[in-house]
This record gives structure tokens, C-alpha cells and sequence, in this order.
């Protein structure tokens, strides 16, 4: 069997709950306290000096409490949104104002970056790069006739084996084994002058 239970306090549905701005938290629970005692009136007048203390525009009419304490909900909530917008005006113009700070920060650093950017191109330009410093090639000595003493220092062999080789051997021979022998990879030829001359 259902029981009932006894309804000893009926909560105020939320649609017909006032929201109270922070800074009016203390004088309406002032208000709230006097109308408890049953001083409505008191409390009305009390709430229209209030309201117009902060709101000059003042047409409440007292005729009936029910409608007195509508048009008061309907002014608390006209002052409400007003200081609500006004809070949003000042969040908007702060981030403006933040956005407007970091706009100038990144403009700040892209002309560093530029700058940069710049000094490095112009270093570039001003120096040659690697690939260049490998492609020179000096240039190449001419060589000069060798005596038989001269050409076997650079052969690293005496004057009597160059001598013997080259009077055994046929000039083609003694030109492969002068090639083989060379720091340079040169031929060389014995000429009638009495010199070795380099073969290119």
C-alpha cells in the first residue's frame, strides 16, 4: 500500500525562483527577512528605493503586491542582463586588446625571421659553396725533359737500371714499365738529344 507522504515544505519551482545579482545578495535577504515578519510593503518600498538607487527609471506602480513584485522580477532582470552585457563588453575589449598584443608579438618576430632570412641569402651570395671549392683544378705543369739521373730519382731506381732497361727492352716496353714506375702515370722516351722526354 502507497503511503502519502506529508508535504511539510513545497520547494519553489525553479521557473518561478529569482535570480539576485552578487551585489544585491545582502539587501534582499534584508528585504527577504521583513517580508517574513510581514512587513510586504516595507519590503516593496525598500526594493524600489533600492531599484532606484541603482536604475533612475523608476515606473513601478504599487497598486496590487502580485504585480508590484513582477514588475520589480522584470526590472532585477533588465539590471542583471545589463550588467551582464556591460561584463561581456569588458571580456571582449580585454581579449581585443590580448589578441591585439600577440598580433604585435608575431609581427615582431616574422620581421626577425625576414631579417634573417635576408643574412643568411645575402652569405650565400657572398660565399662559395663546396661543390665549387672541389671543382677547381690547377694547372697542370708542363713537364720538362728528364737527364738519366733526374728521371731515375723520380722513378725511384738508379741510373744503370734505367740504362739496362731501356737498351733489353723495346721503347714500347720501357714506356709501360717508365708508366708503371711514375708517381704521375708518365711515359717516357729516350730521345737522340740524350734526354727522356715525357709521352702525354
Amino acid at each position: 500500500m502507497p503511503q502519502n507522504k506529508p508535504l511539510s515544505k513545497k520547494k519553489t519551482p525553479p521557473s518561478e525562483m529569482l535570480r539576485v545579482p552578487t551585489p544585491l545578495i545582502e539587501a534582499v535577504k534584508e528585504l527577504s527577512r521583513l517580508h517574513r515578519l510581514g512587513h510586504t510593503n516595507a519590503v516593496l518600498q525598500g526594493l524600489q528605493e533600492l531599484i532606484s538607487a541603482i536604475d533612475s527609471s523608476n515606473d513601478i506602480d504599487f497598486g496590487t503586491n502580485n504585480e508590484a513584485i513582477k514588475q520589480l522580477a522584470l526590472r532585477l532582470e533588465r539590471l542583471e542582463s545589463r550588467d551582464k552585457n556591460d561584463s561581456d563588453v569588458e571580456s571582449v575589449l580585454k581579449s581585443v586588446t590580448n589578441l591585439e598584443q600577440k598580433l604585435e608579438g608575431i609581427a615582431t618576430r616574422l620581421g626577425q625571421m625576414e631579417g634573417a632570412i635576408s643574412i643568411l641569402g645575402q652569405r650565400q651570395v657572398s660565399t662559395p659553396t663546396r661543390r665549387q671549392a672541389f671543382n677547381y683544378h690547377p694547372p697542370q705543369l708542363e713537364l720538362q725533359p728528364f737527364t738519366e739521373e733526374n728521371l731515375a730519382k723520380r722513378l725511384a731506381a738508379t741510373a744503370e737500371t734505367i740504362r739496362n732497361y731501356r737498351e733489353t727492352k723495346s721503347p714500347k716496353e720501357f714506356e709501360s714499365w717508365c708508366r708503371q714506375r711514375d708517381p704521375g702515370g708518365v711515359a717516357w722516351r729516350y730521345q737522340k738529344d740524350g734526354l727522356y722526354h715525357p709521352i702525354k
